[in-house]
């Protein structure tokens, strides 16, 4: 009996991260149903606070369940630039070690640092690799204001990626406007970040017009021009309630709330996990996802996103965020914001009234879902279709 082909997936997050539970495993799960022998590696903040033997042996159990092999390492924090090299030789040192034993025939790196530490892997036992590109790692930098354009940090990025570009055998983007900014050389597969749709259930109807946000808030999410949205909203509809899904402090939220006259019976804004986020986006009745539009948002495949359309609800985004524009124009799922300013929000919702009259808007919402994020029919196909070209390349 042939054995399956061997993948050691690298993560410099924490297992238990919201992050890896809705993304990291549920490809893994994928693949290892696929066939695929699959090992985890991950980076975990506070390892020996927050993790002991029970807790430990608990996870890998119910990962090897899965057909998926955990390895952990503590993740280093400080001082920054020293502890993330660290990091990447203590996991590239890790990765070459499981490799050699375990007889792992691909390392596949998720972001610029774990795939720095499978490409050390790799030259130090063979094998293949994958660079799961994430974003635009040195232009992110730059337009949250932590480096200068062109500075020592930003070019020494770049360089080290022009690196993992060359070192690397197969890549992953998640958009298509992604792959167009760059100059890839082998397989290359568009894979958005997906989501179960098993786990979405149609909105439920109720008396308040339910505006949703889900995820953080802060930073290129604006906060200040969705409070200005909602605000224009109530003005059309005094059934406008605002829901807000975040496990960001929500102190800037209801602040920017209050300031435009909403009340507590207007708004909730509060923490919920991962595993929640369905159930509330049942009882909504529109998605938002304000977004600071940049080049760096070229890469960008916002998991609200898909969240949104598989629980049947529109969207009203801005422009130029990965490849919304398309999607959303294609399958007259949503709203566009080509300005950050009253009249652009009132025209966003005359369109987005418009399309909640569509009695099939919700199905066609879903539909748009199933098409181009499923977890199984899109990512897991194309996570396979990847792994085959890359190992029999």
């Amino acid at each position: 009996m042939t054995k399956p082909m061997r993948a050691l997936y690298l993560c410099y997050f924490g297992l238990r991260e919201p992050l890896v539970q809705t993304q990291v495993l549920p490809y893994l799960r994928e693949l290892a149903a696929g066939g695929y022998g699959m090992w985890l590696l991950t980076f975990e903040p506070e390892m020996k606070q927050r993790w002991n033997a029970n807790s430990i042996d608990d996870w890998r159990r119910h990962l090897h369940d899965d057909g998926i092999e955990w390895h952990m390492l503590p993740y280093h924090r400080r001082p920054s630039i020293p502890a993330k090299a660290y990091d990447i030789l203590a996991g590239a040192w890790r990765a070459a070690s499981i490799a050699r034993r375990e007889k792992i025939a691909l390392f596949h790196g998720r972001s610029h640092a774990a795939t720095a530490m499978g490409a050390i892997a790799k030259w130090l036992t063979g094998g293949k690799l994958i660079f799961d590109i994430r974003g635009f790692l040195a232009e992110e930098y730059v337009d949250s204001g932590n480096w200068r354009g062109g500075g020592l940090l930003y070019r020494l990025t770049k360089a080290a990626e022009r690196w993992l570009y060359r070192a690397s055998d197969g890549f992953v983007v998640l958009t298509e406007r992604a792959r167009e900014s760059l100059a890839l050389d082998g397989p290359v597969e568009v894979i958005p970040t997906c989501v179960d749709r098993t786990r979405f259930i149609p909105s439920q109807k109720n008396d308040r017009l339910v505006f949703v946000y889900a995820g953080a808030l802060g930073g290129y999410y604006l906060i200040e021009e969705m409070a200005g949205l909602l605000d224009e909203a109530r003005k059309r509809d005094p059934r406008t309630y605002a829901l807000v899904l975040t496990q960001s402090e929500p102190s800037a939220m209801i602040d920017a709330l209050d300031r435009r006259g909403f009340t507590s019976g207007d708004y909730r804004v509060m923490q919920a996990a991962p595993d929640e986020i369905p159930k509330y986006l049942s009882e909504a009745d529109v998605g938002l996802l304000l977004v600071r539009p940049s080049y760096a948002r070229r890469s960008m495949s916002p998991t609200k996103f898909a969240e949104y359309l598989a629980a049947g609800l529109p969207v009203i985004a801005t422009a130029g965020i990965g490849d919304l524009d398309t999607q959303i124009a294609e399958g007259r799922t949503g709203a566009l914001l080509r300005s950050l300013d009253r009249e652009a929000y009132r025209e966003a919702l005359r369109e987005i009234d418009e399309l909640r009259r569509d009695p099939e808007l919700a199905a066609r919402c879903r539909t748009e879902a199933a098409a181009r994020f499923d977890l199984h029919d899109v990512g897991g196909a194309r996570y396979r279709r990847l792994y085959d070209a890359v190992l029999h390349a």
